[in-house]
């Protein structure tokens, strides 16, 4: 099992855009766009839905970022932490 830093204010992620180099901010999972009971749904049965390759396999949780200086938005890929079940 994975979970997300970011995710679960474990970690933060500091991002800066690539257009206008200003400080990006984290808007969520990209999953949690799709409707809106999605962000109620199995994490892992919507990354094999999100369009990115491996996401699942990977460990690898995506999330939007929003500029606000320029109004761009990117998805960024946060590593996620393995946990070891007992």
């Amino acid at each position: 099992m994975s979970i997300c830093p970011v995710c679960n204010q474990l970690s933060s992620t500091q991002y800066r855009c690539p257009s206008c180099l200003g400080m990006m901010e984290d808007s969520g999972r990209v999953m949690d766009y799709y409707d809106d009971y999605s962000p109620y749904a199995e994490i892992d049965s919507l990354k094999m839905e999100d369009g990115i390759p491996d996401d699942e396999k990977d460990n690898q949780c995506p999330h939007v970022f929003y500029c606000s200086q320029c109004a761009a938005e990117n998805v960024l890929l946060i590593h996620e932490w393995r946990s070891e079940s007992n």
